[in-house]
This record gives structure tokens, sequence and C-alpha cells, in this order.
């Protein structure tokens, strides 16, 4: 069975690299640098509304899969 998936969408990768956490422990730390037991803690718990929940499961979900190396060379670029 084929799924339709909606395209993807890269401005969602740099957000990763430029979006600091609004609140709590790491508040002003940019996503890309929360530790992985921080979004660990979100998954379980249960991730915040809106687009910061959803750009924090996305960084989830591409440290859960080893993909880290998506992220590094926008870093790169970003620095």
């Amino acid at each position: 069975m084929s799924e339709h998936l909606p395209p993807g969408n890269p401005e969602l990768l740099l957000e990763l690299v430029r979006y600091p956490m609004p609140f709590g422990k790491y508040k002003g730390r940019l996503l890309r640098e929360l530790p992985v037991y921080y979004l660990e803690w979100f998954a379980k718990k249960g991730f915040p509304p809106g687009k910061l929940g959803m750009l924090l499961q996305t960084l989830y979900e591409i440290r859960l899969n080893g993909l880290d190396y998506l992220l590094d060379e926008l870093q790169r670029i970003r620095d």
C-alpha cells in the first residue's frame, strides 16, 4: 500500500537550529542543543501545543532515529 505523505518542509530543519527554547531550565538555548533526556521527558509527559511542540517532537524523532547528521551541516552554515 502506498501512503500519500505531505511534502517535507525544509524550513522546519532550519528552525531546529535557529529556534530558542522559550521557557524552563534550558530557556534561551537553541532547540538543537537540548539534551536527549529533556526531549525524552517531553515525549513521556507530552509535548507542548503549537509550533514549539511540533519542533520538539521533530527533534526527538531525529535524535531517536540517529539522524542528527541532517542538522549538522545546517548548524555549521548557521555558525
